[in-house]
């Protein structure tokens, strides 16, 4: 009983560990994302580095494979560029095996002291790094259990017989498919895999069909992630079934000649078990990496539909044009518009996920939003190199407003990721407004969606009727809102509505006054120029 607490609790604080590292590692990253995303779309291989770097972050391929998919699915990159960075992605995950080959699990105790010294070092620009580097610690903590856990089983007869004696190979697939799926992770029962192999509990004929059923396992959190998502979303997570079930089948077809070929490598049953990992990742790219091209519009016939792209970058901001102001300026018009098109869409998701929380819509909404800021920041450079030549007081003018404008389009996307934020307390809260308060909602989100979709066409043509349409909403949207809280109140005092579900009815009232606002202050600046 000891010991299987033992190891329960180590395999506990190896999965604790890798999600929190996970976790930590996006969020550290998720300014510097739009980096990796425009390296990885260069070509494959760029893509296949990009995914290697990206798991040895992550220390999960899952987590990388998951992260493409949301990506894909909110239109940052093609699904042909996630191809490569999901290949790269089941390269990077064998890192994490040869380290525990190499027994990093010894220095567990010494890196999550280090970790702790950082953390609590004093300085709070460091705290992140510390807790990074403890997570780190902590999965490699955890196997140091798992390995105490299994090493009083060497004088355990049946378990030896279990382990050692030759298998079927479909049985082995299976565990692993199974284990896999149910914990997120491939590198957990191969880890585990290698510590009874270091503790000779295992063999490589046993061992190997559970590593192979390990990463057709993995794929199972993507394809999971991809149900609400789009097409191409699910086009991604397909693609990566399909890559580790060839791989598999491959391997499994060749199954003797792949374990001689394990043997010759290695006579240490733990390296051998890690370089199958690597094997299998390896012929995986060998097959698909110079037919992706083929493979993608294979999948495309599978699964068809079209899917609306969002460059991550700016489509109309020439540099040739800063030679002239008026054609400049004209460019930051072009994309202020469609900068704004964007916060519009966000606009749109997030008072849908009021009503219906979807994971998968809400990611959609995160990533839009870093087309939306890597938008502001380029038209906010581009603004300032045409603001250091010679302007007239006209172009002054308009480039002045374009410089406000640009802010406030953000700040809608902003408030609609606070929306969203607000739509997930409801729904983890399980708070309901009452039919009243819905009813009152509904009517100030149709009101500010028409806000916004004036202040976009003004960025296509100035036009007075949408201007006066825009200062006639803002003041019929302040009425409403103020109205909308004073009723809150009184039903809030008579029991009507659920306490928990107030302060959220609120805060969605306040972002959405803001967000008219914003839509305000652009027909403002619109309403001082000639035109648009």
């Amino acid at each position: 009983m000891n010991g299987l607490l033992l190891f329960i609790t180590g395999l506990a604080l190896f999965l604790f560990g890798m999600m929190k590292l996970s976790t930590a590692m996006e969020l550290f990253l998720s300014a510097r994302i739009r980096n990796f995303i425009k390296f990885s779309v260069k070509n494959p291989f760029f893509g296949l580095l990009t995914g290697i770097g990206a798991t040895v972050i992550f220390q999960s391929s899952s987590a990388t494979t998951l992260i493409t998919v949301s990506i894909v699915s909110a239109g940052l990159i093609s699904f042909y560029s996630s191809l490569g960075i999901i290949l790269g992605a089941d390269i990077g995950t064998t890192i994490t095996a040869q380290l525990v080959v190499w027994n990093v699990t010894a220095f567990s105790p010494l890196i999550i002291f280090i970790g702790a010294l950082v953390y609590f070092s004093g300085k709070d620009k460091w705290k992140p790094v510390g807790e990074m580097i403890i997570y780190f610690g902590l999965i490699f903590f955890g196997l140091s259990l798992v390995g105490d856990a299994t090493a009083p089983l060497k004088e355990n007869e049946q378990f030896m017989r279990f382990f050692r004696e030759t298998k079927n190979p479909l049985v082995g697939l299976a565990i692993g498919v199974i284990f896999t799926a149910l914990v997120h992770a491939s590198a957990i029962p191969v880890s585990i895999l290698i510590v009874l192999g270091q503790q000779g509990l295992v063999s490589i004929e046993n061992a190997l069909p559970i590593v192979l059923g390990a990463n057709i396992g993995t794929t199972a959190t993507a394809i999971m992630g991809s149900v609400f998502m789009s097409v191409n979303g699910k086009r991604s997570a397909l693609s990566h079934l399909l890559f580790k079930c060839t791989g598999v089948a491959i391997c499994l077809l060749f199954l003797p000649l792949c374990v001689s070929l394990l043997k010759y490598l290695s006579s240490d049953i733990a390296q051998e078990i890690a370089y199958g990992h690597v094997l299998l990742s390896l012929l995986i790219v060998a097959v698909f990496i110079f037919i992706l091209k083929p493979f993608s519009l294979l999948i495309e016939k599978i699964l068809p539909g079209q899917d609306e792209a969002l460059p991550l970058w700016p489509e109309y901001l020439d540099e040739k044009c800063q030679v002239s102001a008026s054609d400049a300026l004209v460019c930051v018009n072009k994309e202020l518009a469609r900068e704004i098109m964007l916060a519009q869409r966000m606009l749109r998701e997030s008072m849908g996920l009021i009503t219906k929380w979807e994971e998968g819509k809400k990611r959609d909404v995160m990533y839009i939003e870093l087309v939306v800021d890597n938008l502001q920041a380029e038209i906010t450079n581009f603004l300032w190199n045409v603001s250091c030549g010679n302007l007239s007081p006209e172009l002054s003018k308009r480039l002045f407003a374009f410089s406000v404008i640009v802010y406030d389009i953000e700040r809608i996307g902003d408030r609609s990721t606070n929306l969203v934020e607000l739509a997930e307390s409801k729904y983890k809260r399980r708070a309901v407004f009452s039919d009243p308060a819905q009813a009152e909602l509904n009517e100030i989100c149709r009101l500010v969606g028409k806000n916004v979709e004036n202040a976009a066409s003004l960025l296509q043509k100035r036009d007075e009727a949408d201007i006066e349409a825009i200062f006639s909403e803002n003041r019929e949207i302040a009425v409403k809102v103020k109205e909308a809280t004073k009723r809150h109140l009184e039903r809030f005092y008579t029991k009507m509505c659920r306490a928990e579900a107030g302060p959220i009815f609120v805060d969605m009232l306040i972002n959405l006054e803001v967000i008219s606002d914003h839509c305000k202050v652009i027909a403002e600046h619109i309403s001082e120029l000639d035109e648009v």
